[in-house]
């Protein structure tokens, strides 16, 4: 016997009745005649069923759709006609298209088709086609555009790196909610985490640089070995991603930058994916949890708080549980390669090119002038007049780092700081601080002024209209 399958049930069975008929004029040799009539077909029916089967065999004998349907009985300018409105901006409805086809039907003296037609005809264009006609290139290349599915072939051989705004509201040190940020750095070949940063405030080159000296250098916790230098980092086209000083760090370490096409996120989906875990099985476990727009809760953590859960659920969960795509743990797929993870000379060594920022400066009398205040060191006695390069922490003021020549000639302190962290941000607030109290003071004093001379002191009087030179005697004054 001969097994037909068919995607409609009813069409199954339908060829399967008609093979039942012909086959004793296939199998025994039964005449077709006799065949067709001990089963009550008629001669030519049976015939054109056995020319259907000699053609495309048990599934030629299906009932098939009509080819013509909603089409051939109308004219092709007319299919057309509904074809390219379908595919017109702005997207209109069926029900406008069927009244507009109506009225030219009509004037050209065609059939009208009916709104149930229309609605066929439209539904038959190939929905890329659509796509790429009333949403654009863009939309199509998101829906329909094939992708490849890219995986590094060992660990450290690519790294991703992107920001998030996370769906948590926490307190700053004002005690005011804030919306923080997330910098995470993954591993591409095994999916682990290799760090990250939690931060206040808009992303920028420094945030990015503490991510990536936190996924360069050995972990704190044992538990997390994961280290090394990429030998390649994948980024979008963001700001702090482009900057001048990321480009100078990523030659230093030997680091091949990659950036992802402009508005095509397709490349980042695994690092995307990354954060679409943590807001959605840490995130709602934390107070301050964003649902919508409102928190589902008050918020009660600190930066710091926020920074530890982060921390305890990737070295506690994520790594620790197989991966969907990879099917093993993140760890034990950047351990199971069995290699040695290239790593800087020294931890200073990575501060010096990701942390500190330089700055060229001139070794005065008095010291090394930056952002207001005044560094010495016994060692610049004797580089008075000698330019030189610096390089600070930003988030630290309160030392300096001194390059003469490319070569580390000494650290710096600022006299009045020792002790202490001086950051930019407390620098920016006194310097605005001391213009504010400047400018009261000039207002108190002019009103001192105003109130002791009269008025006419204290108009200003315009200024007296130079006489024009003559040069000529016919020039009239």
């Amino acid at each position: 016997m001969v097994a037909v399958t068919f995607p409609g049930e009813e069409r199954h069975r339908q060829a399967q009745a008609r093979l039942d008929m012909l086959r004793p004029h296939l199998e025994e040799g039964v005449p077709l005649t006799r065949a067709a009539a001990e089963a009550g077909i008629p001669l030519r029916t049976a015939q054109r069923w056995l020319a259907r089967y000699r053609e495309d065999g048990p599934a030629g004998l299906g009932r098939g759709v009509r080819r013509d349907t909603g089409e051939r009985r109308f004219p092709a300018d007319l299919v057309a006609l509904i074809e390219g409105m379908g595919l017109k901006r702005p997207r209109v409805g069926a029900a406008t298209i069927h009244r507009r086809i109506a009225a030219i039907a009509r004037a050209q003296s065609w059939r009208v088709p009916s709104y149930g037609t229309v609605r066929a005809i439209l539904a038959r264009l190939d929905p890329a086609l659509v796509t790429l006609a009333q949403d654009g290139p863009a939309a199509f290349r998101d829906r329909y555009e094939l992708i490849h599915r890219h995986r590094a072939a060992a660990p450290n051989a690519l790294w991703q790196a992107d920001h998030t705004l996370l769906d948590i509201l926490i307190r700053d040190q004002d005690g005011k909610p804030v919306r923080p940020w997330l910098t995470t750095v993954i591993d591409d070949h095994s999916r682990a985490i290799a760090g990250y940063l939690v931060f206040v405030g808009a992303p920028c080159v420094l945030n990015t640089c503490l991510a990536l000296r936190h996924a360069i250098w050995r972990k704190a916790d044992p538990a997390w070995p994961v280290c090394g230098i990429p030998d390649l980092l994948y980024v979008d086209h963001g700001s702090d991603f482009t900057s001048r000083h990321l480009d100078q760090v990523a030659a230093a370490l030997r680091i091949r930058m990659v950036y992802s096409a402009v508005g095509r996120p397709q490349g980042r989906g695994k690092v995307e994916r990354l954060f679409r875990t943590l807001n959605t099985e840490l995130l709602p476990e934390l107070p301050g949890h964003l649902v919508g727009s409102a928190p589902a809760s008050a918020p009660m953590l600190s930066l710091a708080q926020l920074d530890a859960a982060v921390g305890a659920f990737i070295a506690g969960t994520y790594h620790a549980r197989p991966h969907r795509e990879t099917g093993q743990t993140p760890l034990d797929g950047w351990r199971g390669g069995g290699f040695l993870p290239r790593l800087p000379e020294s931890l200073e060594d990575l501060d010096l090119l990701l942390v500190m920022l330089a700055a060229p400066r001139r070794v005065r009398r008095d010291g090394i002038r930056f952002q207001g205040l005044r560094y010495v060191a016994p060692t610049l006695a004797a580089y008075v007049g000698e330019s030189i390069t610096l390089r600070y922490d930003p988030r630290d003021l309160s030392e300096i780092r001194v390059f003469h020549r490319d070569a580390f000639l000494c650290r710096a302190v600022s006299e009045e700081h020792a002790g202490e962290t001086v950051t930019l941000k407390d620098i920016a607030a006194a310097r605005r601080a001391h213009r504010q109290a400047l400018r009261a003071t000039i207002t108190e004093r002019v009103a001192r002024v105003a109130d002791f001379l009269p008025r006419s002191a204290l108009s200003v009087a315009p200024p007296a209209r130079r006489a024009r030179l003559r040069l000529y005697r016919d020039d009239v004054p």
